[in-house]
């Protein structure tokens, strides 16, 4: 059975998503594997890392906790992150303490419940990404051991915003619904105000391992 205590040494912390789109510079899991080595130097509890290739890389290199995810593009479905349970028993075996999968409400290949059950039976826990409230209740109803507000904004339903999802935030913890929080956490000042609404551990990404897209925060302010 997974270890539920990897949860507790999160709570409180920052997690760095090492990610590189295929496009990018940094697109190698050698580089990868860097990026999380200078994430965990600065401070980071865990690390969140897509691709097979890449949790390989860094659990070679770092004994921080993982969530793992694949992106996975279907024709029978708009589900993206780790949308079969095979991906996330993969995952598992490679090393990822948690693994990380789109738990909103649109149609998918495999039943939640089954891919849930499936992920902890190699060892994992299950990190549901979710857009809504009411998904959030479904994913923990399922077996979910956590959920994350990755998905906002994501899914045509839910909040289209510039920035966090401050709402959804503060919807979770009046529900009493333990949470992270991910999305668009674009300075320091967004990851404390996130704990402030009740967010078990906070990940952030693009403001910290994508160069490319802080570079173009930087150009586009110059313009205004």
């Amino acid at each position: 059975m997974p270890d539920r205590t990897v949860l507790d040494g999160l709570k409180g912390g920052l997690i760095v998503s090492c990610q590189a789109n295929p496009d990018s510079p940094l697109r190698d899991p050698y580089i990868i594997s860097r990026l999380a080595l200078a994430a965990e130097k600065g401070g980071a509890v865990g690390l969140r890392v897509q691709g097979l290739e890449d949790v390989e890389a860094v659990r070679a290199v770092t004994a921080l906790p993982i969530i793992g995810l694949t992106k996975t593009d279907r024709d029978d479905t708009e589900v993206y992150i780790t949308p079969t349970a095979a991906e996330g028993v993969r995952l598992a075996e490679l090393g990822a303490q948690i693994v990380a999968l789109d738990a909103t409400s649109r149609p998918r290949p495999e039943a939640l419940a089954e891919m849930f059950a499936a992920i902890h039976a190699a060892g994992a826990l299950v990190m549901g990404d979710i857009s809504t409230l009411d998904e959030a209740r479904a994913a923990y109803d399922q077996g979910a051991d956590i959920v994350s507000t990755t998905l906002s904004g994501y899914t045509p339903y839910s909040r289209q915003l510039a920035g966090p999802d401050w709402e959804l935030m503060q919807e979770l913890h009046g529900a009493g619904l333990t949470f992270v929080a991910e999305g668009r956490l674009n300075s320091p000042a967004d990851a404390a105000q996130s704990m402030q609404l009740g967010a078990s551990f906070v990940v952030v990404g693009s403001a910290i391992t994508r160069p490319d897209v802080i570079t173009g925060w930087f150009k586009q302010a110059l313009r205004n």
